[in-house]
């Protein structure tokens, strides 16, 4: 299977070379829209009303096309630890164009996106229920659509938005380790509003003291920082189509959205070397050669299922720069810091720490995974070492 493997990689060099000369017309830009992160506000007082406030932002990146933005509207789907059945949810899309007035019946009209230009939009989203307090989250879906030089393209922007906050002051209980003592502290469910600085203060700093490590998960930290990816917006190419099978199927590289997620990280080119390079590798003895030659973002996709809900419905990469998050972990907190990947069959990776930090005092203390792979909501682990 390997050579065979090997063979169509061969064939694969040849048709990517040709699909070469098509490539200046597949990078044409048209129907570009960048969505932001929303700036949200929340009132959850009250036990049986909620209200969410945010406002996004519309910007046509481009300096010489625009962009019409036809049709838009949000829905939310609530995550509750109960039946939420009962509970009524209601929506209002309002407009704020630079040079138009919203319509009062909430109709959006079409509008166009100026070249280089942006409008806003403001989410207020209304829940009420005899008691809400079992939310989690609310997930938020702009659907819209943009049309321009490449048709009418329908898009989604998803926020999530956490509804529930543990109580950081409350008692934990710390557990052995190899030379150390762990405390898994649990979280809100962590959403690209957060930053890894303030869930360190939030949920660390009660109960730290000086000497102590926190480590964060690989996945949490890409999540706050955005980098996960819905199916639908992902579009397999021949190349991912073709090799995800020849992934074990437990690999979040054996679908084609989960390897495209790769190859657009790194580039198909360097997908394609690494599986050649790792088949040859495979057959004189040496496994594990394409997430050498692919890069340290190969291990690091989670695909479909991956991860808690609702992002087990997205494609989750590794997080980006993970030696600068935790060196402004330490910076802006004092406490020393990790992101680390653990799992279950007691393999520790350190993707980055802070300079005082021993990787052998991280490796013994996490090898059980205190964080858990399950439900726990524990992202952020403080390891206490002991003299």
């Amino acid at each position: 299977m390997i050579v065979e493997g090997i063979g169509i990689g061969l064939g694969l060099a040849i048709l990517l070379g040709w699909a070469g000369l098509e490539r200046p017309y597949r990078r044409r830009q048209g129907n570009t829209l960048d969505v932001s992160t929303g700036q949200w506000k929340f009132d959850l007082d009250q036990a049986n009303h909620y209200r969410i406030r945010g406002e996004l932002t519309l910007r046509n990146p481009l300096g010489h096309l625009e962009v019409m933005v036809p049709e838009l509207r949000a829905e939310v789907a609530l995550l509750s630890k109960e039946d939420t059945a009962g509970i009524e949810k209601s929506i209002r899309l309002t407009p704020h164009h630079p040079d138009a007035e919203a319509r009062a019946d909430d109709y959006w009209f079409a509008y166009i996106v100026k070249k280089r230009q942006q409008t806003q939009v403001s989410i207020e989203i209304d829940l009420q229920g005899t008691d809400l307090s079992a939310l989690r989250v609310a997930w938020v879906k702009l659907h819209y659509v943009t049309y321009g030089p490449k048709g009418r393209i329908p898009r989604v922007h998803h926020e999530v938005l956490p509804l529930a906050y543990p109580d950081p002051n409350q008692p934990l209980r710390w557990r052995s380790a190899q030379g150390s003592e762990v405390l898994p502290i649990p979280t809100h469910i962590l959403t690209q509003i957060d930053s890894c600085v303030e869930i360190v203060r939030r949920y660390v700093l009660p109960h730290a003291q000086p000497g102590d490590i926190v480590t964060l998960g690989e996945t949490p930290v890409a999540i706050i920082q955005g980098r996960f990816r819905h199916p639908s917006t992902i579009h397999p190419g021949w190349l991912a189509k073709r090799l995800c099978y020849f992934f074990l199927p437990t690999s979040s590289l054996a679908t084609a959205c989960g390897l495209q997620s790769l190859v657009d990280i790194v580039g198909p080119w360097r997908v394609f070397f690494a599986f050649v390079g790792g088949s040859v590798l495979k057959i004189l003895g040496k496994p594990g050669g394409f997430y050498q030659l692919a890069g340290e973002q190969a291990r690091l996709v989670d695909d479909v299922t991956g991860t808690l809900p609702p992002y087990d419905q997205f494609v989750v990469l590794g997080p980006d720069n993970a030696q600068g998050v935790v060196d402004e972990i330490k910076a802006q907190t004092g406490i020393s810091a990790a992101i680390v990947d653990v799992n279950d069959l007691k393999a520790v990776k350190v993707l980055a720490a802070s300079a005082d930090v021993s990787i052998p005092v991280l490796e013994s203390a996490l090898r059980n995974n205190p964080a858990g792979n399950s439900d726990e909501q524990t992202p952020v682990v403080l390891i206490r070492p002991q003299p």
